[in-house]
């Protein structure tokens, strides 16, 4: 797959013209039945056991969809339920437990339900379901994580034995990518516990301990014909970099994910063992909380974005698997990138006369900044602008804290930190999600009426030109007014043992974007 495929992001252009020029707009495309990118040479195998070992893991790991936040509660979530759609290696959405997603006006959409589809205790899935999962998400109690993707859906209702009518608010033409959140997959009508992770996805749960583990074994009554192939997957947290690749070498775990480029030699060169790097639009970012008054001010910020040396970032903290980027959440190569955004260049002179303005230079008790490991190079990027900081007489300190409940207990609830946020499949959901005034998720407590109201009309925009120009103008208001410094996309580097096929590259993040289960052999 070549980088401009990886790095488009959703090709929609196709739909829009069919939406414009005929009046309906049909999300379709079959199954995935063979992984993503996966060498057709080989014929898949059925049985073995694998362990795998994700980066993040805590006492608030989850098997409830809308309580999931990380990447190891993603994992889970498609290893034991389905989505409607899926997304593939270049993220078009596919149809999954959805037979068709088709609207005449990106307002009202039919959802045709495949047949034939049950859940692990021997229920069919039912409309119920449907309108019961995708509603749950609207409710403030449920307090899910994607309530304000969910708040587009003003009515989701059965309208026949086999199909659901979803209506928006608003239109909006990239709903069958929303469907693909990991988030809003499909669970049980009325199910307010889920302990046993009753779905209808390709593995069933055998265990589960929070912080410490996952077990997952084969559905037989899984609904794509041969799948799954492997008999068991253990999931397992290691956040210390080093010990997770130590772990893949010494045989404990089979695949990994977040490799720190460092060890990337280490494992090429190690028999049996390879690194899969997927170009993205991963970003560790920088938040300057605008609800303090030091990192609210704007030009603190201005200062701070000044000083990000974003080549020796891309070179020396990513050793090459990265690139540079401007302080705005869609990478180059995104058919919706605003490539007429002048760069923001380092410089130490812009940068001290931003600070010197926002009263930080020579200032002794300036808030540190909170990294960790599970911030993708968040340790190393805060070094570098205490180092460079410190040469225009700005007492920058670091706050390295442990990665086991970086999320819970520090990310957004210091002045200054690091977050680090995995690829979205659209400009739409990536603005909405950690941009919108209201998101539960908006890093710097960034509200911009107009941002708001662009994003909107974006969403019902069906002529593509003009959807980019929203696009682009959004870029620009992120780039120039909000508490977020982003300077690179980081590329997603996974490893395994070489004995695990059928990986492939979904860009939404490591392990083919959550869902390498339904696709893993062992060929051994």
């Amino acid at each position: 797959m070549n980088d401009d495929t990886i790095n488009r992001g959703i090709s929609r252009r196709d739909m829009m013209r069919m939406l414009a020029g005929t009046g309906m707009m049909v999300a379709g495309g079959g199954l995935l039945t063979a992984g993503p990118g996966a060498l057709a040479a080989e014929a898949p195998r059925m049985g073995g056991s694998i362990r795998v070992a994700c980066d993040a893991s805590s006492v608030s790991d989850t098997l409830d969809p809308a309580a999931g936040s990380t990447g190891g509660d993603y994992i889970r979530f498609f290893m034991f339920y389905s989505g409607l759609t899926q997304l593939d290696e270049s993220l078009t959405p596919r149809m999954n437990i959805a037979e068709s997603v088709s609207s005449t006006d990106a307002k009202t959409w039919v959802i045709k339900l495949r047949r034939g589809v049950t859940f692990h205790d021997g229920k069919p899935l039912v409309p119920a379901d449907v309108v019961y999962s995708l509603m749950r998400h609207k409710n403030p109690q449920t307090a899910s994580r994607v309530k304000t993707l969910a708040d587009q859906f003003a009515s989701v209702t059965a309208s026949g034995p086999n199909e659901v009518t979803l209506t928006l608010q608003v239109p909006n033409a990239d709903l069958p990518v929303i469907l693909a959140t990991p988030q809003l997959v499909i669970v049980k009508d009325g199910t307010t516990n889920f302990n046993s992770a009753i779905g209808t996805g390709p593995y069933k749960l055998k265990s589960f301990r929070p912080g410490a583990g996952t077990v997952g074994v084969r559905n037989d009554n899984y609904w794509k014909p041969g799948q799954p192939y492997l008999d068991q997957i253990e999931l397992i947290g290691i956040s210390d970099n080093a010990a997770r690749v130590s772990a893949l070498l010494a045989g404990d775990v089979h695949l990994i994910n977040s490799v720190d480029p460092r060890a990337t030699r280490r494992i090429a060169a190690t028999p049996g063992y390879e690194v899969k790097e997927t170009k993205s639009g991963l970003y560790t970012d920088l938040i300057m909380r605008r609800d303090n008054t030091l990192t609210g001010n704007p030009d603190f910020v201005k200062g701070m974005k000044y000083l990000f040396d974003r080549e020796q970032i891309r070179s020396a903290v990513f050793l090459g698997y990265a690139v540079i980027g401007n302080d705005q959440p869609i990478p180059p190569g995104h058919r919706y990138f605003n490539a007429s955004l002048p760069q923001r260049k380092f410089d130490l002179d812009k940068a001290k006369f931003y600070l010197q303005k926002a009263g930080a230079v020579g200032t002794a008790a300036l808030p540190p900044i909170y990294a960790t490991t599970d911030a993708n190079g968040s340790i190393d990027m805060a070094q570098l602008i205490q180092q460079t900081a410190s040469k225009i007489g700005v007492n920058l300190t670091v706050n390295r804290v442990p990665a086991d409940g970086y999320w819970s207990n520090h990310w957004m609830k210091h002045p200054l930190g690091f977050g680090n946020i995995n690829p979205r499949p659209s400009a739409d959901v990536l603005f909405t999600q950690f941009f919108k005034s209201d998101a539960p998720w908006n890093e710097s407590a960034w509200k911009d009426p107009k941002f708001d109201q662009l994003l909107v009309n974006a969403r019902a925009e069906t002529d593509d030109a003009k959807r980019k120009q929203m696009y682009a103008d959004m870029q620009a208001l992120v780039a120039d007014e909000s508490g977020i410094g982003i300077p690179a996309f980081i590329s997603l580097l996974d490893a395994n043992d070489k004995r695990l096929k059928g990986l492939g590259s979904i860009p939404t993040g490591g392990m083919m974007g959550f869902s390498f289960a339904e696709y893993a052999w062992w060929s051994a």
